[in-house]
């Protein structure tokens, strides 16, 4: 059974920086695409960021595109999202996934993933 654990997430005051990562356990990373989502209470939950098993394909949300940058380390069994710049707006709990399917078809939407952890609360203060 694979887990997924975020860590990392935290409040700080806006333009300030914070790296949520992603522990995969019972699997290994190297097997997966994976992906980050965050959501805001009473609202669906959002497509962040997405990275691809091989050839380091990224896929980012125009909000946060060339602010958050994801990132994965197969040896560490770990992925990680660098946000960068924080504004109001990132406030959420933020999600890690993971899916087996090779295929692009859904890797920014949360059907697509099989795996997901908890959650992590950001809390950006203006």
């Amino acid at each position: 059974q694979v887990h997924l654990a975020e860590s990392g997430g935290g409040t700080v005051p806006a333009g300030d920086s914070l790296r949520l990562a992603c522990v995969v356990s019972g699997g290994a990373l190297s097997s997966y695409n994976v992906g980050w989502f965050r959501q805001v209470p009473g609202k669906e939950r959002k497509f962040v960021a997405a990275l691809s098993r091989n050839y380091g394909i990224t896929f980012y949300d125009g909000a946060v595109k060339g602010r958050f940058t994801g990132s994965r380390d197969n040896t560490k069994n770990t992925f990680y999202l660098q946000m960068d710049n924080l504004k109001t707006d990132d406030t959420a709990r933020y999600y890690c996934a993971a899916r087996t399917a090779m295929s692009i078809d859904g890797y920014d939407q949360e059907w697509g993933y099989e795996f997901w952890g908890p959650g992590t609360q950001v809390t950006v203060s203006s």
